[in-house]
């Protein structure tokens, strides 16, 4: 409101001071007269009616000040009251006159505040959904309420339901003030309706590609049908779009290069179903007829176009196109000149020629010049020491700049599992002098585990663990009390130790220590390992009776193991290859106690065994790989002592197995490809074979298979000197074939097998990659099985079985898995063994 009249009463003009006693005021729209304007100096400013805002700040933005020459009426005096409304501070404005005189006017600006925001109430949704609105619409508490926060608030709030498939959501939103403190509180209320879901989807113009294909492809977009559980057909706007995009992205792998959605339609049926219509453009298919390059000097078009992989006839596929030019390191165009040094490579594809359905593609090459590195840079490793992560990295100072070595960097410092594998960051950084400089960035995770876990053990009951691995353990700052926090670490040293018992009957205690860079130049891995186990055997009657800390044992076994071991990293054929040999002495002490089945009920059985292992390993993630294998090959061998003696030898049963005798042969393989998206394919075989040396001997009772479960050792029955293989879908230890020696009366296999194979074909999908909790979730197909003498081995005799399950890897208690597997086929003598079984497992399986 703009106007003057007169004031015949002088008032005090004060600026910027708080709210001042009102001085007797003209509004400054009865000065105005358009017939007769006059010109005034201002003589004094105020601003008066703030209570939390400061005058001083509001003047200023007024744009006016004391002196300026105003003209009354006239834009000045306008243009400020819109200026001070246009700052979302102000309710109201009104300009008065607080004295006039000939030449000078005294001017006052009367506002109101807009209240702040004290709190928000959401009104017609869960408490859940609240939350989840609270994070998306991010109000401020304390900030102005403007109409556009309320509008924006509406938008936000209306975004969240929509994109959850509730389109006919409406929102509003009130402001109920507190005049006494300024405050108020926005209470938005919500109805969301019924969720809106898709009829139909009409795909018209679609000729050349199956309609079922095309349907796939739009994974958030699906028509109603019943059963429909996995992919709800509800209509979200957003993940309609992306679909619109990836329909296109699909045409063009397929050669489609011109395909377009031209228009597409969603028609409302009137109530919380919609259908929609595309009309597709899919034009017509283009093959790629030459391929030519440009601006290579280094290599000839032949050899470029070797490494490139594309030929005449081939469909014009451009994202294909581009990894072959920019995709896995080692295996496009751009590895063959950056793992030369070429690090400012460039190729670009340009169509140079486009005839009827073939196009002519000019490959336009830019070498540039060969970059050497100059430094390589490391951050972000508060624990692990710099030694420790500079000798997994493959890009030296002085050598030739190389994709693949940066890449393959990448994984070593994953797999040592002591930094987040999501979060490993590289950046070249390109020189003036044509140096480069590699900044490695990682952020590390925590790396130890503790195993705290409890199950029941068959005959022995209830048995408990207790295990700490220290992953990043430092040996050689022991004496530093300084570096205790709780240990000593940061030096890749591996320090285990494990106590498992359930009192007097079975108690189990193991020490590790590995090495992983003997003498700190090269990757010799040097391990150490001590174990001992006690298992007494009571009467029940007796155990029941009295306890387990009164009863009277009947029988023992005794076991002490040691292992020493020496591992290096091999070249050839390539750097994924380990070759690692091992010395082992065990000794088993039987008192009265008949776990074979076999009549060895006592003695002592000493066993030195020398183990040899080729393995190749090339997963680019041990938590859940996406891509890579594993395979290992390893023979593990006794002294032949049978050979020294003579051939009419024949000890009695304590002494048969005095100096235990045998040749084992394991094979392991592994291989993880993505099949789409985050799905990923895992397969797996299994097989091992114990052997004699001469046919006057038998195989012993120590090293057998045995199958079945989970493939936890130590449930059901204790394992003595066995490998236990899980087999999903079947009881604990229970898959074995009718040339297996079993214990009378237990239903338990004895001896085991001496040869068995298993293979295993699991889809992993990943729930959360965060390096606090990873956890995917699988299904299953598998079958294995174990036989207790060669003439029977029969590798297609599988016992089978399928599923699902979970696995959770978190770094202190390293993997925990749970799955539910059928298994199809019986195992005589053994009840209910083809029916649905639950497994829980700790640690990563092999087998």
């Amino acid at each position: 409101m703009v106007g003057l009249f007169p004031a015949s009463v002088s008032a005090q003009v004060r600026i910027g001071a708080g709210i001042p006693t009102a001085p007797p005021a003209t509004p400054v729209s009865d000065l105005n007269n358009y017939a007769d304007p006059k010109e005034y100096e201002i003589g004094g400013l105020t601003v008066t009616g703030t209570r939390y805002l400061d005058p001083n700040s509001l003047v200023s933005l007024t744009g006016l000040k004391i002196g300026d020459k105003v003209r009354i009426p006239g834009e000045a005096l306008g243009s400020s009251i819109r200026k001070l409304m246009e700052s979302g501070l102000l309710d109201d404005v009104e300009l008065f006159a607080t004295n006039v005189t000939d030449s000078k006017i005294f001017l006052s600006f009367q506002v109101k505040d807009r209240p702040r925001l004290m709190k928000v109430n959401f009104a017609g949704v869960r408490k859940g959904e609240q939350e989840s609105l609270k994070d998306k619409v991010k109000l401020n508490l304390g900030r102005v309420i403007t109409p556009t926060v309320t509008k924006n608030t509406q938008l936000a709030v209306r975004k969240f339901f929509v994109d959850k498939g509730y389109l006919n959501t409406k929102v509003k939103t009130t402001v109920i003030p507190d005049s006494a403190r300024n405050n108020a509180t926005m209470r938005v209320t919500v109805d969301k309706g019924e969720k809106v879901k898709i009829r139909h989807i009409a795909l018209n113009g679609r000729k050349e590609v199956e309609e079922s294909k095309v349907r796939l492809k739009m994974k958030g977009t699906k028509e109603m049908r019943f059963g429909r559980l996995f992919t709800p057909s509800k209509f979200v706007p957003k993940k309609y779009e992306e679909d619109k995009q990836k329909l296109i992205e699909y045409y063009n792998k397929l050669g489609y290069r011109d395909a377009a959605v031209e228009s597409d339609s969603i028609i409302n049926n009137g109530g919380n179903t919609i259908d929609l219509v595309l009309n597709l453009n899919e034009g017509q298919r283009y093959y790629v007829r030459n391929v030519s390059f440009e601006g290579n000097y280094l290599y000839t078009a032949d050899r470029l176009r070797e490494v490139l992989g594309v030929n005449k006839g081939d469909i014009y596929n451009t994202e294909d196109l581009e990894k072959k030019l920019n995709g896995t390191p080692g295996q496009d165009l751009s590895s063959l000149y950056m793992d030369d040094g070429y690090l400012y490579f460039s190729a670009t594809p340009v169509e140079k020629a486009i005839e009827g359905d073939s196009i002519d593609l000019e490959i336009r090459v830019f070498e540039g010049k060969q970059a050497t590195i100059n430094r390589v840079i490391l951050n972000g490793n508060t624990k692990t020491s710099d030694h420790v992560v500079m000798r997994q990295i493959r890009t030296l100072p002085g050598q030739k700049f190389s994709k693949t070595q940066l890449i393959r960097t990448q994984r070593e410092l994953a797999t040592l599992g002591y930094f987040d594998p999501e979060k490993i960051g590289i950046n070249p950084q390109p020189q003036n002098d044509g140096t480069v400089d590699i900044e490695y960035t990682v952020e590390e995770k925590p790396s130890d585990q503790i195993e705290l876990s409890g199950g029941w053990g068959g005959f022995i009951g209830f048995v408990g663990t207790l295990g700490l691995t220290f992953n990043n353990f430092s040996a050689r700052n022991i004496t530093n009390m300084n570096a205790w926090r709780p240990l000593p670490a940061g030096d890749g040293q591996r320090l285990s130790i494990r106590f498992q018992a359930n009192g007097r009957q079975f108690q189990t205690y193991s020490l590790s220590f590995v090495e992983p860079w003997l003498g700190g130049r090269k990757p010799n891995a040097l391990s150490v390992s001590i174990s001992s186990t006690v298992f007494r055997q009571f009467n029940q009657v007796d155990l029941f009776s009295r306890g387990t800390r009164n009863a009277t044992a009947i029988g023992d076994y005794k076991n002490v193991a040691v292992t020493v071991g020496l591992g290096r990293q091999l070249k050839r054929p390539d750097d994924f290859f380990s070759l690692s040999h091992s010395l082992t002495y065990q000794r088993y002490d039987l008192n009265n106690i008949a776990l074979f089945g076999n009549g060895y009920n006592n003695g002592l059985s000493n066993n030195f065994t020398f183990n040899t292992t080729l393995s190749r390993n090339s997963i680019d993630n041990p938590q859940f790989p996406r891509s890579g294998s594993s395979f290992s090959l390893s023979g593990s061998f006794t002294p032949p002592y049978s050979v020294f003696r003579p051939k009419d030898y024949k000890p009695p049963v304590e002494d048969r197995f005095k100096w235990v005798e045998y040749h084992k042969w394991m094979f392991d393989a592994t291989w993880y490809q993505t099949v789409v998206g985050k799905l990923v394919l895992s397969a797996r075989a299994h097989m091992g074979f114990l052997g004699r040396y001469n046919s006057r001997t038998e195989i012993g009772p120590f090293e057998r298979f045995v199958l079945g479960g989970s493939g936890l050792a130590g449930q059901g029955v204790f394992a003595l000197a066995q490998d236990i293989v899980g087999l999903r879908g079947y009881p604990d230890r229970q898959v074995y074939t009718a040339d297996n020696n079993r214990i009378a009366g237990t239903g338990v296999t004895s001896q085991g097998g001496v040869v068995y194979n298993k293979f295993v074909s699991e889809l992993r999908y990943p729930v959360s990659l965060n390096p606090s909790a990873t956890i995917f979730v699988l299904g299953f197909l598998e079958g294995g099985n174990n036989w207790g003498s060669y003439k029977q081995f029969n590798p297609f005799d599988l016992k089978r079985s399928a599923g699902v399950g979970a696995r959770i890897f978190m770094p202190a208690f390293g993997l925990i898995g749970i799955d539910y597997g059928w298994g199809f086929d019986p195992i005589p003598g053994v009840q209910k063994a083809n029916t649905g079984q639950f497994h829980f497992t700790i640690g990563q399986q092999f087998r």
